[in-house]
């Protein structure tokens, strides 16, 4: 057990900060974006759950423009095209399945 505080993470683009938690099949990311960030459309094989914490993010997901805001989910099925633009500060959890083996740090 450990406070979310304690947990390695890393900066995955500029101005968004990532923290992790793996289990044997899905990966847990708390997420910190600065505000004016962008994402670049990607994809990957892994589901992906998005739970918006704090603030804005505009999200593009198969080619759609979503607004996420706070207490929204979205559900974003292995790979799919996808990527996002911080409208504000934004805080947030995805989770991941299978575990995102490229966020696992050593």
């Amino acid at each position: 057990m450990q406070q979310l505080k304690e947990l390695k993470g890393k900066e995955l683009v500029p101005g968004l900060f990532a923290r992790f938690v793996h289990g044997k099949s899905m990966t847990l990311s708390f997420v910190e974006i600065r505000p004016d960030v962008t994402m670049s459309i990607h994809s990957h094989p892994h589901e992906q759950i998005t739970h918006i914490l704090e603030g804005e993010l505009e999200m593009t997901i198969d080619g759609e423009k979503i607004l996420l805001t706070a207490g929204m989910v979205h559900l974003i099925p292995g790979n799919t095209p996808h990527g996002a633009y911080s409208r504000t500060a934004v805080k947030l959890i995805d989770a991941f399945s299978p575990v995102r083996e490229d966020y696992i740090i050593q």
